[in-house]
């Protein structure tokens, strides 16, 4: 089995990405889902009163693993609206690794560590991460549906913020808060890009 990941800026994106995995047949037992709890320019963040009345009505859950989206706490990240097999390994038997519990799951799956800082790094700063596992076979079809709902360019994302001063994922940051420059620039972008005619 092989794992693709994709960062999307907003929640809706990443939603429609799930929903397109499992139309197109891949269990949902194989398909991860963790957002970052203060989702993406624009949206609201989810309370916690909120999260605990049922986070799926909340943020939009409904059938298949957005059903059993929960609210839960990774290591470096903070709280996260998460389902599936890589959010229990973030919160499970990774939480202890030195690498952190994204990374470390991410890692574990068989991202290659650099990949798994960056995307490690996307949810922190308010992405959310898809995650999908297949046999070889399934690989192109599946990055094919996931990049159908625009997924963060991660290479450029990760130069910008190390132009910024950003050195790796680390496990043991504060839950990280973006400055009025950043969100504006984070608007502009989902605005320029046309996401949010999308979602």
């Amino acid at each position: 089995m092989k794992t693709i990941s994709r960062s999307y800026d907003s929640y809706a994106q990443a939603q429609a990405a799930v929903g397109a995995i499992e139309k197109a047949g891949i269990p949902s037992s194989n398909v991860s889902i963790i957002a970052n709890k203060h989702v993406s320019p624009g949206h609201e963040p989810v309370s916690d009163t909120a999260a605990g009345a049922g986070i799926g009505g909340v943020v939009g859950g409904g059938v298949g693993l957005l059903a059993g989206l929960g609210l839960l706490a990774i290591p470096g990240i903070g709280p996260v609206v998460a389902a599936g097999w890589l959010a229990a390994m973030a919160v499970g038997t990774a939480a202890g690794l030195a690498t952190g519990g994204l990374m470390g799951a991410l890692i574990g799956a068989g991202v290659d560590e650099e990949e798994a800082a960056v995307l490690s790094e996307t949810v922190r700063r308010g992405g959310t991460l898809v995650s999908v596992r297949v046999p070889e076979d399934e690989v192109g079809r599946v990055e094919g549906l996931l990049s159908i709902h625009r997924p963060m360019d991660v290479a450029a994302r990760a130069a910008t913020w190390r132009d910024e001063g950003w050195k790796t994922f680390d496990p043991d940051a504060p839950a990280y808060r973006p400055g009025e420059t950043e969100v504006e620039r984070m608007r502009r972008e989902w605005r320029d890009d046309g996401i949010g005619k999308q979602v």
